[in-house]
């Protein structure tokens, strides 16, 4: 029987940690323009590595041609285009790339060609988004809250905070509006609002604001209190509102003797010597995620808790496991031809069916990523 083949697009922490997961089923190939990034792919995997600029429609059509399903790990800014093109090469594809356009203005030119693409298929928005749409078929739900953060386990002075993404893609959560929904309203406020200490047991306090990782569900929810917010270890909003009020994170370029630079683009060149992680450095996830609601007429209150921790014997990052074990999980659903939907589909869509919705959990668990689930009633 033909071995189906899977390109990845971005060889980072993330898409590596994809791509060596769904070798040990499917062909895998994975493709950046930085020969260092898939140099490291190392010889521990079947995975093969292929050097291409992405960041033209041309590259990635001539590259997605061959292959059966396409996952998309490339920094945000490069995301929308990434994905259309991906559509009009007639190849179904699950993205993480979490670009900041619509993607619901893709939605009628996937349907046409029959494609069907998963997109912010990671942990949030992702896994929360695929634990929402479960439950929102059996409940009627009130509200729902979803705290998430990735974080170093030690803490450094001064930014206590490592990134596994791109930097420019986490400045982006600091400056982008957020909106919640309450009482059936859309809200937006600035980025780090609403600051609040939250206590989880084991870990101690973190510090929590409002962030737009809403996204789809604003649309395809009718759930009237939503609201999603970033973890970080208390302290961080404060420097983080200076560097924004000061604009270092502004896109508008400013002249510098003669030059044009964007101040966020120094910005984020600076801080990813201080952010990136070295080698045996660890990280952590946490998330919690509330839904309460009416189930059969009753009161119900579920809790899915997530604090998953760096693999020390795969050397693997907790937010490349949490974020790439949610996306391999959709991609061999996919490939088994169990979600078949066409069209813009985010994770709420796939996490409706029960039968897929417990492959994904128990995908995550046989990998070690962990969700401790109670309930109120």
């Amino acid at each position: 029987m033909h071995q189906k083949k899977i390109i990845v697009l971005g060889a980072g922490r993330v898409g590596s940690a994809i791509a060596v997961d769904l070798s040990k089923e499917f062909d895998v190939t994975v493709t950046d323009i930085n020969q260092e990034v898939l140099n490291k792919q190392g010889d521990e995997s079947s995975v093969k590595a292929i050097r291409v600029d992405l960041s033209t429609a041309g590259a990635i059509r001539e590259i997605v041609k061959d292959f059966d399903l396409v996952i998309g790990s490339v920094p945000g800014y490069m995301g929308y285009n990434t994905v259309k093109n991906v559509i009009q090469s007639g190849k179904n594809m699950v993205d993480i790339s979490f670009f900041p356009q619509n993607p619901f203005d893709l939605d009628e030119l996937a349907k046409k060609a029959g494609i069907t693409v998963v997109i912010d298929c990671g942990v949030a928005p992702g896994m929360g988004n695929i634990i929402l749409g479960y439950h929102n078929r059996k409940m009627q739900i009130n509200r729902f809250e979803c705290l998430v953060g990735g974080l170093p386990v030690v803490r450094e002075w001064p930014y206590e905070y490592k990134a596994v993404f791109s930097p420019v893609d986490v400045i982006e959560e600091y400056i982008r509006p957020a909106r919640y929904v309450e009482n059936s309203i859309i809200v937006v406020r600035e980025a780090l609002s609403d600051p609040e200490l939250v206590y989880f047991e084991g870990l101690g306090t973190l510090e929590s604001w409002n962030s737009d990782g809403l996204r789809t569900l604003i649309k395809t929810m009718k759930i009237p209190n939503m609201k999603e917010k970033t973890l970080r270890y208390p302290g961080t909003i404060e420097y983080l509102r200076v560097l924004r009020e000061t604009g270092f994170f502004s896109s508008e370029t400013v002249d510098i003797s003669g030059k044009e630079i964007r101040p966020v683009d120094l910005t984020a060149r600076l801080l990813f010597k201080k952010w990136k992680l070295n080698p045996g450095e660890e990280d952590f996830t946490v998330m919690r995620i509330t839904i309460e609601g009416e189930e059969n007429g009753k009161p119900k209150t579920c809790i899915y808790d997530l604090y998953d921790r760096y693999d020390q014997q795969t050397n693997t990052l907790s937010m490349a496991k949490t974020t790439g074990y949610t996306c391999a999980a959709v991609a061999k659903l996919l490939l088994d031809g169990k979600f078949h939907r066409t069209g813009i589909c985010p994770p709420e869509y796939v996490g409706e069916d029960e039968d897929n919705f417990q492959f994904i959990l128990n995908y995550q668990k046989e990998r070690g990523v962990h969700y401790k689930v109670s309930e109120r009633i």
